[in-house]
């Protein structure tokens, strides 16, 4: 891939930060928009603004096929079946609330079992947690090994005939580490469970298929993979979606209502109640044809480029700590590491001095920061417009950082 000519798409990428050339390194927790996404956003604006689903004028029409055809896309892109499997959200966060009260509610009694790894964002945690006492259910932990993904053998001394439900990131927000998702929907189906997986971390990244992986349910966001906040996708089986509750409620997502009663349409508008985020559907269409135009798998070796090259050299550095698997073909473009005896929020400052931007702090991921015993650390995430000859400022900058805070050299 050409990355120099890629990078001609991000406008936002050719700036300088306190003086410095900017190096974005905080991709985990947004990505940048190239050109021809904000392009399409603002031609929808500006030509096609209309609502969808509800008129028979031309605008509307429109709108309408480039907010479904935003639907095929995504459900071409992570090959689902149907596009009934195929729901916009706000976001992960969304999705995985959808499920936890909309299936979840439905499936769980009390003295079930929900299972979680200590990988998990909050937004995989917390409504697990809520169901969890909602039903009287009990939340159990899945093991880790020793290169941070689930134990599948210890797995199978914990998941039981009481599992219902089994909760897990595909790729770990803070330390990159690719989890073995169909394995694991294997022991969780066996019990007659379910598996809702969190691609938030993992789509953007590699190429997806979701009846490969046979998951039940399957969140990511678009923002995350080059397209617009504020819309995300939730993945369902047909069947498990037509059992489940809608959580909102209004236009839209009803076929009648009546005095007393309403009945609900058809998948899938029938969890998408009011108007949607319709720029954002257009948006996260461009954002996906985008990546398919440079390819999914060249994306991923673009990332394991720079990975296979940072972490020999890192870990060559005295005093760094770094977490998560030492081989790169078993983790994403993530690196997580601590200076030893500097606090992450320092580190990220003296990055932020040097121009690059890097994350700081326990990244939504508390469990996991009790679990690596750290109150918090530093996160550089790499996509596919960063460079080698970025990844090689990092380290002359980490080295640099590191020698000023701990020893006075600038």
């Amino acid at each position: 891939m050409d990355v120099a000519k890629i990078r001609q798409d991000f406008p936002i990428l050719f700036q300088e930060v306190n003086d410095e050339p900017f190096i974005y390194l905080d991709n985990a927790a947004t990505t940048q928009k190239p050109k021809q996404v904000l392009s399409a956003i603002e031609n929808y604006y500006l030509h096609d603004n209309a609502n969808v689903h509800r008129g028979v004028h031309t605008l509307s029409e429109r709108a309408t096929r480039q907010y479904e055809a935003s639907r095929e896309t995504v459900r071409a892109f992570i090959k689902a079946r149907s596009t009934k499997e195929i729901l916009f959200t706000r976001g992960t966060t969304t999705s995985l609330n959808w499920v936890a009260r909309g299936f979840g509610d439905i499936i769980v009694e009390p003295g079930d079992e929900i299972y979680i790894t200590p990988l998990e964002h909050h937004s995989n945690v917390v409504p697990w947690q809520q169901l969890a006492k909602r039903k009287q259910a009990k939340l159990l932990y899945l093991p880790l090994n020793e290169e941070g993904s689930v134990d599948l053998e210890a797995a199978k001394s914990v998941i039981s005939a009481k599992g219902k439900i089994l909760a897990v990131t595909h790729a770990s927000n803070v330390m990159g580490t690719i989890n073995p998702i169909k394995e694991l929907a294997e022991l969780i189906h066996a019990v007659g469970g379910y598996i809702v997986v969190d691609g938030a971390q993992s789509t953007p990244h590699m190429a997806i298929d979701v009846q490969t992986l046979d998951a039940d349910f399957f969140a990511f966001s678009g923002h995350k993979m080059s397209g617009p906040t504020g819309i995300g996708v939730l993945y369902g089986k047909e069947a498990l979606l037509e059992i489940m509750e809608p959580i909102e409620f209004g236009g839209e997502m009803i076929d009648f209502v009546y005095d007393d009663y309403s009945t609900w349409t058809e998948l899938p508008w029938k969890f998408e109640a009011g108007t949607p985020n319709i720029a954002g559907a257009i948006g996260l269409k461009a954002a996906i044809d985008y990546l398919n135009a440079i390819g999914m798998d060249a994306i991923a070796e673009q990332e394991h480029r720079i990975i296979s090259y940072l972490l020999p050299k890192l870990q060559e550095i005295e005093g760094i700590t770094l977490f998560g698997p030492t081989d790169p073909n078993k983790r994403t473009g993530i690196i997580t590491f601590n200076i030893d005896g500097v606090h992450p929020h320092d580190v990220s400052t003296g990055f932020d001095m040097e121009g690059i931007a890097i994350r700081a702090g326990h990244h939504c991921a508390q469990p996991l920061m009790r679990y690596l015993d750290v109150q918090s650390t530093a996160r550089a995430s790499f996509y596919y417009y960063n460079t080698l000859e970025e990844a090689e400022q990092f380290l002359v900058s980490l080295v640099k950082i590191k020698e000023f805070f701990t020893n006075g050299l600038i």
